[in-house]
């Protein structure tokens, strides 16, 4: 019976119930069994009116396939923020690599929390999932929320939508940024799995052509703060930004910076891994707002015009070629090169906000006009060999100087040679490494590029 309070129930109220159940306990055993049902029954009925509180329950999983519940971890971020001051027990996990503890409320632990003037109490606990078998031990938790009834449209149509807005900022600041690459998961196709990243790139570190550098800033910026602006003119929150150029000019060192500079996770996205559009719309889904989704080398990951399943089932007859005939043929690749603009520009590429989707390619000439017009690649970024001015950001990042009497000669060498910015720093902190002479590093460098000019006149 006591399973019929509660956890809203006032204490003058839950006293009262106590008495009731006390002299319920000494009389029931003299009454009849009917009459029993007929009491209890009455006592179902009444505590809903007698109960001035109601009750919201948050629970970690929202299905029987154990799929996260959103929600859940939003309330989990707001109350650590909010109201784990006033929790006697606290639980305590490091999310970023700044090693600030992030403090949850404990099991059975309670908070209050106050919102327009309506006070609001949280409760955690822990209960088996809904979806599991008998034999299962697996438990889950989940939040009870309690308020008086005369705040439930507040609740409904403000409060909760509060907690979301302010549990998805907090865990922005809080969390470890993750990398994040689709490997084969076996039997339900591919999904994507996770490291840190803690890739060190800033635009400050970039080796770049500060005007350009600048405008990509100003770019993501806009970008950043433009919720209100995409909505207005009915756009997904979404931006694409291709790199193109030659080996060992820093485009993946680029979109580490972007990501760096916006604080967004990274998704990896291998096309060659993937069998099909369906799996590909699929792992699409599955990334997360706030995100950089990179395809790199896209001319060398799929032939996006269909023409390599035709050329590799030619001169087969149709038996062989047909589903199941041959594994060689089961696993070919068939994403096509709608299936992909479907994914990143279609109706399903707006089913998530605030995302940056970025293409690299060494030939981009290859590819075709349609994957890169404006509207799906935003900006075209051409990343070339080094030029002075990004000499001069390798020098103050590695040597820790603004000018040297060997500059000159620099300058002009790499105005008649093209080297890459991987070979300027490679060149440069060949010898930084083991010896600090900003004379020998220079000298070194000049050494590399008579080299290249001397090939290049071979």
């Amino acid at each position: 019976m006591a399973s019929l309070i509660q956890v809203g129930l006032s204490s003058a109220l839950r006293k009262k119930f106590e008495s009731l159940f006390f002299v319920w306990a000494m009389v029931r055993s003299s009454i009849s069994v009917e009459l029993k049902r007929m009491f209890t029954s009455f006592l179902r009925r009444m505590i809903p009116f007698l109960n001035p509180y109601h009750v919201i329950e948050i629970h970690e999983h929202r299905s029987k396939h154990m799929m996260g519940n959103k929600l859940y971890s939003l309330a989990k971020a707001y109350l650590s923020n909010v109201c784990s001051h006033g929790a006697h027990k606290l639980d305590a996990e490091v999310r970023s690599l700044s090693g600030r503890p992030f403090l949850t409320i404990a099991e059975q632990e309670e908070v209050v929390d106050t919102f327009q003037g309506a006070k609001l109490w949280w409760y955690s606990s822990c209960c088996k999932p809904k979806y599991s078998t008998k034999s299962s031990n697996a438990e889950e938790r989940f939040y009870r929320l309690t308020f008086h009834k005369k705040y439930r449209k507040l609740v409904e149509h403000e409060y909760l939508t509060h907690i979301f807005h302010e549990g998805r900022e907090i865990l922005a600041r809080s969390r470890q940024r993750r990398l994040f690459t689709n490997i084969s998961s076996s039997g339900t196709g591919y999904s994507w799995t996770c490291v840190a990243f803690e890739h060190p790139a800033t635009f400050d570190t970039l080796a770049l052509d500060p005007a350009t550098k600048r405008h990509i800033i100003e770019d993501l910026m806009s970008f950043r703060e433009g919720k209100e602006y995409y909505k207005k003119i009915g756009k997904a929150w979404k931006r694409g930004y291709l790199l193109y150029g030659p080996p060992g000019t820093g485009k993946s060192t680029m979109i580490a910076a972007i990501a760096n500079f916006l604080e967004y996770d990274v998704f990896d996205l291998e096309l060659t891994a993937i069998k099909n559009n369906m799996e590909l719309k699929k792992i699409f889904l599955e990334t997360s707002s706030k995100s950089v989704i990179v395809i790199e080398d896209i001319d060398c990951s799929l032939n996006l015009t269909g023409k390599r399943v035709n050329k590799k089932i030619k001169g087969k007859d149709e038996a062989e070629a047909a589903p199941g005939a041959s594994k060689e043929y089961e696993n070919v690749n068939t994403v096509t090169l709608s299936g992909l603009l479907n994914s990143i520009d279609g109706l399903w590429s707006a089913c998530e906000d605030e995302r940056i989707i970025i293409f690299t390619t060494n030939h981009v000439e290859k590819l075709d006009p349609a994957l890169i017009r404006r509207g799906r690649m935003d900006m075209h970024i051409e990343m070339s060999y080094c030029t002075f001015e990004a000499f001069k950001v390798f020098a103050r990042n590695y040597l820790g100087i603004e000018i040297h009497h060997l500059f000159s000669a620099i300058e002009k060498l790499l105005l008649e040679v093209n080297v890459s910015p991987a070979d300027v720093a490679e060149g440069l902190m060949s010898r930084s490494l083991r010896n600090a002479d900003v004379d020998a590093c220079l000298a070194n460098l000049v050494e590399v590029l008579n080299l290249a000019k001397e090939e290049m006149n071979k």
